[in-house]
């Protein structure tokens, strides 16, 4: 069977590469490489964000959680590490923890904080990461390709519509909308571990990785401005120096945007002869290898 998967973000690959290494005759066609997409801007740990129906969700992240952890064997691109997520008042363990074998509270969380869990999980580092996706995908006989497309190509047996925000044109879908988010990139401070801080105002996030750390962010929907603010940024820095110090002489490397495709629910299913699978949020990552494996369930199903 020829498959066309429309996008080569995180999930457009991931899909791909499922296909092909199943055996499917695999072209990503997408306007934006891979390095150019929101996936190359992403932090991308391991962890459920703007993203419903919790059940699916769950589901998703747990296969994509075993599948990192396989792949941190292997892949220097991906990471198990260890860090602290806390949280402005106490709340029961999210629907995803039973796959996190070391989830503990923390006991005794920082001033302006009441909870907080500690695990590890996996660390993606997208510059490294993408780049493998598309090795992955060529040495099972699939190809990528730059292509502006007005809309879904009809010249294939199974198209998958993996193009996040673009699915507003390729899906018509306006429930589809941009959460924008900015994040820094810093010199590595001899910084191991990883730190998400959930206030009411915004999250707060350093994520450490081999040559630099990611600072984030911002979470702004329907917000399309492409364009870093320098007086973001600083507010950024200054936000995550309170809870790391180490950062506060940590050289400033590069601010990014990445917008987030979000939508009420994540749309994976199959309609016709295209399976739709896009509106992951600030998830693509944490639900990559698990939609994949449901595309993948879906073209065999045909």
């Amino acid at each position: 069977m020829r498959v066309i998967v429309v996008g080569a973000g995180v999930i457009g690959l991931t899909c791909a590469v499922r296909l092909a290494e199943s055996g499917y005759e695999v072209a990503v066609l997408a306007r934006d490489l891979p390095l150019e997409t929101t996936s190359s801007v992403a932090g991308a740990i391991w962890g459920p964000y703007l993203a419903e129906p919790a059940d699916r969700v769950a589901g998703w992240a747990r296969t994509s959680y075993d599948e990192f952890t396989k792949l941190a064997e292997s892949e220097q691109s991906v990471q198990l590490r260890h860090g602290r997520e806390l949280l402005v008042e106490r709340k029961p363990d999210p629907a995803w923890a039973d796959v996190l074998p070391d989830l503990t509270r923390v006991a005794s969380p920082p001033t302006g904080f009441a909870d907080g869990w500690a695990y590890t999980a996996p660390v993606v580092e997208m510059p490294l990461y993408l780049p493998s996706l598309v090795k992955r995908l060529e040495n099972a006989g699939g190809t990528l390709t730059r292509a502006a497309l007005s809309g879904l190509p009809s010249s294939a047996d199974l198209v998958v519509n993996c193009t996040g925000l673009g699915a507003r044109l390729t899906a018509a879908d306006p429930t589809v909308t941009p959460v924008r988010g900015q994040v820094l990139s810093v010199a590595q401070c001899g910084l191991s571990e990883w730190l998400i801080a959930v206030r009411p105002e915004g999250l707060t996030f350093v994520i450490p990785r081999s040559n630099d750390v990611i600072v984030g962010g911002t979470s702004e929907p329907d917000n399309w401005n492409l364009a870093a603010d320098p007086s973001v940024s600083t507010a950024i820095l200054e936000r995550a120096a309170e809870l790391v110090p180490q950062l506060r002489k940590a050289t400033v490397l590069r601010a990014r945007v990445g917008l987030r495709p979000s939508r009420p629910q994540v749309r994976c299913e199959l309609v016709g002869k295209v399976i739709h699978c896009y509106g992951h949020g600030g998830s693509g990552i944490t639900l990559s290898w698990g939609c994949a494996d449901e595309v993948l369930a879906l073209a065999n199903g045909l």
